[in-house]
């Protein structure tokens, strides 16, 4: 009979004398699909196709037992979306098929790439011709460790997208590679023995794990479009002293400094609602939170990950800030590794070399800390795949007393916890394999890049530091704000006006005049960088809706909103009753100062 496996892996069941043309329909039957809206082949690189029409049994075209066959839908190129595992009677034919796996488009990018590195004629070492190549000339494999080890700096891990050719290279051209999900829970159906705690046997028990530090990353660089949008969100802490979290939406792209590389590119961070200290942070419920997620998904716009501050000041006068994550404390907290490996499994990665349609995770944790020179400094990592699984199957705990230590949970009648082992150096230089009771956790942390920030990209270019909806703490986020905001942007374009995430999600969930219903051609026009449809949008009769409330609570009429002109601002924006950036550190002043509550220079 059929068998069928976690997540859409199925077994189909044959004999040898069944017809190519038979076991093809039964797999149309299994999958649902049409007879001819797919095709089989013996080989991943699409060679060795099974004829719908023979009737040659499966035992003349070789077809054996344990087998592995790709299914590949109509018109398709490239690298299989399916692998199939398949299983046959009798003698059995076993092929090995799964569900279809849409990945991610800067993936199916990278996949059709070419990923050698070229080298060019070497004067000294090469004695051929124009046309040959030798050892010292022929083009590098992405996955070439000496070749990362000389780059500046130095990539410790290759990109996930290299490691993935070098599984799938060699002979047999990764027939049999697969990429599997770590598992630290009992498998279930094992009907030998009484449930745990009473039983468990070879077959159920979850394997030990011994940490390694992974070889690959699956997001080598994180940068911000432009640094406004960190200095923004860092304007809470500055203003209160209290750290504060955001989400990053943005989206993935190619990072051309490593092979196959990619690079996430924030756009926005968004603030959900949070009870912040100057020592920890809590994450309430968001009632925004569709609305949000709808929003990014019409601006092509995806979460990449998360950003929280950990800044503490040592000298308010000159803004300097403590260092103290480092090599003689801990880059994260095995706590924090816990909430990011919690975020990493629920933002997947979608991998068609995977039985379970994904692998791993494209989602960044982003610390915002002191620098060796005191200033405040982006880090950025990823934890393994490992770390996910611990944390998904909650086998991983923090230790109270020392933040850069975790603690792998012991067995318990309620949990089977696997043991989990890492290696380290004892006094003498052996290597010891420890019991990870307890863990330090720089074995599941993994560096993402983070380049100096961008000024080159105009989109998104934030304007004030006025409206941003769950800081309430600092102003009501309402009318009045938008007055205020309107009024006092810089910007020489309406479309650079209503370029800011947090203003859209204003005008989307207000509760005076929400614009859900009627805002899918201002999310264009941001999206396509497109100022006539921004300018056609701006004559409707909800933006002058709008503008009519922002003049009610304003105070002044709405053709003093002067956001579109050559000249900038209105005089209103200039009024001494608002508050101001200090054009030295970009602090935001209260109305009616005129020194730098952070700097104490003068305002102009």
């Amino acid at each position: 009979g059929s068998k069928s496996l976690s997540d859409g892996m199925k077994k189909v069941p044959s004999t040898k004398r069944e017809t190519a043309a038979g076991f093809i329909k039964q797999v149309a039957k299994e999958f649902g699909f049409n007879s001819n809206g797919f095709s089989i082949y013996q080989n991943r690189n699409k060679t060795g196709e099974i004829d719908s029409k023979t009737s040659k049994s499966l035992s003349i075209l070789k077809i054996k037992h344990g087998d592995m066959l790709y299914l590949y839908p109509s018109g398709s190129v490239g690298v299989p979306a399916e692998v199939m595992d398949t299983a046959a009677a009798h003698s059995s034919t076993s092929l090995p098929s799964t569900s279809f796996v849409q990945e991610d488009s800067i993936d199916q990018y990278l996949a059709k790439q070419d990923g050698k590195i070229y080298r060019n004629r070497d004067a000294q070492l090469c004695r051929h011709g124009a046309l040959g190549k030798c050892v010292h000339c022929v083009p590098l494999e992405p996955f070439d460790e000496d070749y990362l080890n000389h780059l500046d700096p130095p990539v410790k891990q290759m990109s996930f997208h290299a490691y993935i050719r070098k599984l799938t290279g060699g002979a047999d051209k990764g027939k049999f590679a697969a990429l599997e999900n770590i598992s630290c829970k009992i498998k279930s159906g094992c009907e030998g023995h009484p449930p745990w705690p009473e039983g468990i046997c070879t077959k159920c028990q979850p394997s030990a794990i011994t940490l390694n530090r992974q070889r690959y990353r699956h997001v080598d660089n994180i940068m911000f479009e432009h640094h406004t949008i960190a200095d923004r969100f860092l304007d809470y802490w500055r203003k209160t002293g209290s750290q504060r979290m955001g989400y990053l939406y943005g989206r993935y792209t190619e990072h051309k400094d490593i092979p196959l590389a990619i690079r996430a590119e924030v756009a926005a961070i968004y603030e959900p609602p949070q009870n912040a200290t100057q020592n920890s942070l809590e994450l309430l419920e968001d009632p925004r939170a569709a609305a949000v997620e709808e929003i990014a998904a019409k601006l092509g716009l995806v979460k990449v990950g998360w950003i929280f501050t950990d800044l503490i000041s040592e000298d308010t006068r000159i803004g300097t800030v403590r260092y103290s994550r480092n090599q003689d404390s801990y880059y994260l907290s095995a706590e924090e590794c816990i909430t990011s490996g919690y975020f990493q499994n629920l933002h997947s990665n979608p991998c068609r070399l995977s039985r379970d349609g994904h692998f791993g995770s494209k989602f960044v944790t982003v610390v915002a800390t002191g620098g060796p020179d005191n200033q405040v400094h982006f880090e950025s990592y990823q934890v393994s795949n490992q770390c996910m699984a611990l944390v998904r199957d909650e086998c991983l705990l923090p230790c109270r007393d020392a933040p850069e230590l975790g603690y792998a949970k012991e067995s318990s009648s309620e949990q089977y916890v696997p043991d989990v082992f890492f290696k380290d150096k004892d006094k003498f230089g052996n290597d010891v394999t420890f019991l990870a009771r307890p863990l330090p956790v720089e074995y599941l942390i993994i560096d993402v890049t983070p380049p100096p920030p961008s000024p080159t990209f105009r989109r998104w270019t934030v304007t004030s530091n006025l409206f941003i909806l769950t800081r309430c703490r600092l102003s009501p986020q309402d009318f009045h704000s938008l007055s205020t905001y309107l009024s006092q942007s810089s910007s020489t374009s309406f479309l650079n006006i209503v370029s800011d995430f947090h203003l859209l999600l204003f005008l989307v969930t207000n509760e005076v005049m929400p614009l859900r219903d009627s805002i899918g051609l201002i999310l264009e026009a941001v999206k396509t960088s497109n100022e006539d449809l921004a300018q056609t949008w701006k004559k409707s009769e909800q933006w002058a809706t709008i503008e009519q409330l922002c003049s009610t609570v304003g105070g002044q009429p709405p053709s003093s909103l002067d956001y579109g002109a050559v000249g900038g601002p209105s005089a209103a924006s200039s009024s001494s009753s608002a508050m101001w950036s200090c054009l030295h550190c970009t602090f935001m002043n209260q109305p009616g100062t005129e020194l730098c509550e952070m700097c104490s220079l003068p305002r102009g």
